[in-house]
């Protein structure tokens, strides 16, 4: 069998030492290219045909988790929530508790709080136990090791206590149904949180669950989104979600894509005119043709690559899993030597020293280390999305907070790449037409700004019609073409004496032409130059242009690098000396940038950009505007802050709670208490992110 990425939905992942215990799981079975992300719930390898997928699924079941179809499909059986895990324990844990404050004698009968204690025991064994054992088997101790082991240990000494009937003094059945209680209390809070913290990917899947009306001979039918095929005629009326990406057949249209790209203003659509789906439009109706369905959608591949972002380590949360790792064992072992060095050196009765190491045990707490990281990045790529910012990697925050260089392409970065034609100088006797006419030709063939300017321009100017049998677009240079009689064509930047033309025409290797474009530097460019400035961040202008037109444009803007004229490995050799002098980033939007894009420590691209350049970065701005770099800058800053904060405050917690605990300063239940909401501290500090001012 063929290797294949295989995905799986995987429910009941807490943190990230889950997450690592499946990783480990799946690295022993051989298998490659592992990706697994507790918060999307999601865990992707490439096959082994030495190993079997149901084996897989089996195996991680073993592990405690549940492998479902479609999450969307997928309903908790009742006794599998957490909440109702709670809600049921909170029942028989209340009154075990009150028996401490009431003098009630019926509460006070040792074989009444067992009854009591035996169906929280029984939910917290069913619950962590399982957990607890398999991740023990896996050889990655997590989390419910440390409560399974504690609420065991109290229920085991009351229990001994109450069948040789000891008296009061061993009865700590409150201890364990408490520890339980409050434990699945803050897995409930956890579960919420963790659920805010994904909810930019949740919010772009529900856009995705919209439907369609499809034009079938003459009638219309409605059709889910997810059926819509490439081809089909689909029509869209006022205050509709476009169902796919297309084209518009006729009609005219208000568009709100203000979830695709940040920007508010609605945006205008006519005939031909191209439409993206799950954006809304709110005027008017059109008739379109779907060209992208599926997987293949813009709103699709955002999503696909939200989720790779946000399973995207930083190299700053290495730290926090390699000590996540060792920590449940080392905290074994201190609550083991807090119950020697009391019960055999300190003379403490066998009560407090039990005590002493039970709360050692609840109080510690790995997982906040393995949720300080990801909630962080979860909530910095959700925000920057819903800014128009895709991120394509949690790493990625952390390499670009250092950042001392940006280097800018020019053309459509820097300016609009809205070209006009300023001036055609003809050679050879050559028609003003037939120039026209070559130029459409083409331009029509590429993406690049200036060929869809110049193809807008010319449109409704005289000009030959010239059939072309191919076009290629060579990297940084132009495009080579030949018609149907056989001539060839050359239109680029081609190098020459006068610099007031800059892209020359050359028929059959002979130039016929020589043409002025010019476009307007971006409104905004002039403010962003400044404010990276002041962020102590040096701009670089860039370009395969002409030098007098980068420095014209360098000049206006303040920046005091240039490089023009350049070709795209010569890019390669700028970029290389920017980087050992500093985190350098790159903005650039053409097919001649993809290389430097790709060299930089970060790439961004603009949002009309070619489909190799957005590929080629890491970052792809979806709004034109500028000013999102500096958003860009200030979310990622912010995040590896929040990132900072949570690691700090999950590493204090723990080495101030655990000798407390050891010393035997505080009580079992209180541990379990503030063992549970330290995750919830981790989570709500990651979740201030979303509406933290920058």
């Amino acid at each position: 069998m063929a290797e294949q990425l295989i995905e799986l939905n995987v429910t009941g992942m807490h943190c990230n030492n889950c997450a690592m215990s499946i990783h480990r799981l799946l690295e022993k079975k051989g298998l490659q290219d592992i990706s697994v992300d507790f918060a999307g719930e999601e865990v992707k390898f490439t096959n082994n045909p030495a190993v079997t997928l149901p084996q897989i699924v089996k195996d991680i079941e073993g592990l405690g988790f549940k492998v479902i179809g479609d999450p969307a499909l997928h309903t908790p059986r009742f006794y599998e929530q957490v909440e109702n895990k709670f809600i049921l324990c909170a029942i028989f844990t209340a009154p075990l508790l009150l028996h401490m404050v009431l003098p009630w004698h019926l509460l006070h009968s040792t074989w009444v709080q067992l009854a009591l204690c035996l169906p929280v025991f029984i939910v917290g064994c069913l619950h962590f136990g399982k957990s607890a054992f398999n991740s023990v088997k896996g050889g990655v101790p997590n989390m419910d090791v440390l409560i399974f082991v504690g609420s065991t240990a109290a229920f085991v000494y009351s229990l001994v206590g109450t069948l040789q009937h000891l008296g009061p003094r061993f009865m700590f059945y409150e201890t364990c149904a408490t520890i339980i209680t409050l434990v699945l209390l803050g897995n409930v809070f956890e579960k919420r949180s963790v659920n805010q913290t994904t909810s930019a990917v949740k919010d772009l899947m529900k856009i995705q669950q919209t439907t369609a009306n499809r034009m079938v001979n003459g009638s219309i039918e409605v059709i889910s989104a997810k059926d819509v095929r490439p081809g089909d005629t689909l029509v869209v009326n006022q205050g509709d979600k476009i169902p796919v990406d297309g084209e518009v057949l006729s009609g005219g249209a208000s568009i709100d894509e203000s979830m695709l790209t940040g920007e508010s203003v609605p945006v205008d659509i006519e005939k031909y005119g191209k439409v993206i789906g799950g954006t809304l439009l709110i005027k008017g109706n059109i008739t379109m043709l779907a060209t992208k369905v599926g997987a293949n959608t813009t709103l699709s591949q955002i999503i696909e690559l939200m989720k790779k972002a946000q399973a995207a380590k930083p190299p700053v949360q290495k730290l926090g899993d390699k000590v996540a790792a060792i920590f449940v064992p080392a905290v074994i072992l201190i609550s083991v030597l807090t119950f020697l060095f009391t019960y055999l050196i300190g003379q403490s009765d066998l009560q407090t020293a039990l005590m002493n190491a039970i709360a050692v045990l609840v109080i510690s707490c790995p997982c906040a280390m393995g949720l300080a990281t990801p909630t962080a990045v979860m909530v910095g790529l959700g925000r920057a999305a819903k800014n128009g910012i895709l991120i394509k990697g949690g790493d990625t925050v952390e390499a670009v907070t250092d950042a001392k260089y940006i280097v800018f392409d020019k053309t459509g970065t820097l300016t609009t790449g809205k070209f006009s034609i300023q001036d055609i100088k003809l050679n050879s006797g050559t028609s003003l037409e037939e120039v026209r006419g070559i130029i459409t030709a083409i331009e029509e063939r590429s993406n690049h700004p200036i060929a869809t300017s110049l193809v807008e321009q010319l449109k409704s100017l005289s000009k030959t019609k010239t059939i072309l049998i191919s076009a290629t677009e060579e990297k940084g240079l132009g495009m080579r073409a030949e018609d149907v009689n056989g001539n060839t064509y050359f239109l680029g930047s081609g190098k020459t004496a006068d610099t007031h033309y800059n892209l020359s025409l050359y028929k059959n290797q002979i130039q016929i032409a020589q043409i002025a474009i010019d476009d307007t530097i971006k409104p905004e460019a002039a403010g962003l130059i400044t404010q990276l400035k002041q962020m102590g961040i040096t701009p670089i202008l860039l370009s395969g242009d002409k030098n007098n037109r980068c420095q014209k444009v360098a000049v206006a803007l303040g920046i005091d690098e240039v490089h023009g004229e350049k070709l795209p490995d010569e890019k390669l050799s700028i970029i290389d000396v920017y980087k050992k002098k500093g985190k350098t980033l790159m903005i650039g939007d053409g097919i001649n940038d993809a290389p430097a894009l790709t060299r930089a420590d970060v790439g961004i691209s603009m949002s009309g950009a070619s489909q190799i350049a957005i590929q080629s970065a890491r970052v792809v701005l979806l709004n034109t505007d500028l000013s999102s770099v500096v958003k860009f800058l200030q979310i990622s800053r912010h995040t590896l802050l929040t990132i900072k904060q949570n690691l700090f405050w999950a590493f204090a917690y723990n080495v101030v709670a655990i000798p407390i605990a050891a010393l035997g300063f505080l009580n079992p239940m209180v541990g379990a208490f503030t063992m549970a909401f330290s995750d919830v501290v981790i989570i709500g500090n990651s979740l201030r992110l979303k509406r933290k001012r920058l």
